[in-house]
């Protein structure tokens, strides 16, 4: 049985996905992130970067535990235990993890600066909100340029990309996007919406979420607590 350490982001969400994909047993743990939960001692030793998910395999390469934090190595790892959703060939191994690197170096940083400076700032930036949406939009067109070429981002099969970038494209409201402007992506997006597993993943731990952000909430995510010395 795997334990996972998540809560419903859109990082939580890929391996979220992966495992109802791949039909794994797990555990999902809540790390409620605008609660604190993530500065926990005992989740700061499995993530020291005190960030959601994390996953503890008891049953790691050579039958010994591991211990993973970072969504894309989790992705990795999952897929490669199972030999699931990455391609064995090298050359289409190598096209997935571009993607997948394209995600967590681009998609992810870039769209949640978008979407901080847009809905979370305590105060309107305009250059920021003005940078970040123009980034927003360059992405999404690099993606839709990609998939008029095909029909997955990372080969030509689903794959640990397509589920890593999904859940980011989810909130295109809030980063300033319209999603219709971008008819490759749209279509892919609506494809990998209509899945069954990601229909199941999508509702991990969401039930938990408080709708609105109080002082508490904001300390934990982007103010003293987040950056105290641990």
């Amino acid at each position: 049985m795997l334990d996972l350490y998540s809560w419903a982001t859109p990082n939580g969400h890929k391996i979220h996905i992966l495992l109802e994909e791949l039909g794994l047993s797990y555990t999902a743990h809540p790390v409620d992130i605008g609660a604190g939960d993530q500065f926990n001692p005992d989740f700061l030793r499995i993530s020291p970067n005190n960030k959601v998910p994390a996953l503890v395999d008891p049953d790691g390469p050579g039958g010994a535990p591991i211990h993973l934090f970072e969504s894309g190595a989790i992705l990795i790892y999952l897929a490669d235990k199972t030999s699931r959703f990455i391609p064995q060939d090298l050359r289409e191994r190598y096209e997935v993890l571009q993607w997948l690197m394209f995600q967590m170096g681009g998609i992810g940083p870039m769209l949640g600066q978008a979407h901080h400076f847009r809905i979370y700032a305590p105060e309107p930036v305009p250059y920021a909100i003005e940078r970040y949406t123009r980034e927003a939009g360059r992405l999404y067109n690099v993606l839709d340029r990609r998939l008029a070429q095909s029909a997955w981002v990372g080969c030509s099969e689903y794959s640990i990309a397509d589920m890593a970038i999904w859940p980011w494209i989810r909130s295109w409201k809030n980063q300033g996007v319209e999603l219709s402007e971008f008819p490759h992506l749209a279509e892919w997006f609506a494809r990998i919406e209509a899945r069954p597993a990601v229909q199941r993943g999508v509702l991990v731990l969401a039930s938990l979420r408080k709708p609105t952000m109080g002082t508490t909430e904001r300390a934990n995510l982007f103010g003293a607590n987040q950056y105290a010395k641990r």
